[in-house]
């Protein structure tokens, strides 16, 4: 990884979209040395894949919850049961294990108070040993980015 992967790297994650001749001419290399160092960095898992953003406000979607849960259960069958099926609803944007008080934090998105609770409904009823549940509502999104910080 040298600087010349970085810097595509940081093209392509504020545009994906960007013609190769123009990330070439952005990061200093001519098209075919800078076309074989995209394919090495999607070969290699760098780039995991190239996607439009959307906006969720203009989509309906302007509902942002983060879930909190705990759990009575912590055995690894457990685990793989509650992961496949929280990964199954299309509201869950993102899905953590965490370390600490609460054992996973959920992203949600919907488009109201009753999405999220048609949502919470289907959540506890398709999941066994659920101790707490704990729903914070985002009032405002600050910062929101999908580009990592990559060293320079």
């Amino acid at each position: 990884m040298d600087k010349f992967d970085l810097q595509i790297l940081s093209a392509l994650q504020r545009d994906a979209s960007l013609p190769l001749k123009d990330l070439a001419e952005e990061v200093g290399l001519s098209m075919t040395p800078c076309w074989k160092r995209v394919k090495r960095l999607e070969s290699e898992g760098y780039i995991r894949g190239r996607v439009a953003l959307l906006d969720q406000h203009r989509l309906g979607l302007g509902l942002s919850v983060f879930v909190q849960v705990k759990t009575r259960h912590h055995e690894g069958e457990w685990l793989k049961t509650f992961a496949d099926t929280v990964t199954q609803f299309d509201e869950v944007m993102e899905f953590y294990r965490m370390s600490g008080e609460w054992d996973y934090l959920l992203r949600v998105v919907v488009s109201d108070i009753a999405a999220y609770d048609r949502f919470y409904k289907k959540l506890i009823s398709s999941t066994e040993g659920l101790a707490d549940i704990s729903s914070n509502f985002a009032m405002e999104q600050i910062k929101y980015t999908t580009a990592l910080p990559l060293r320079r």
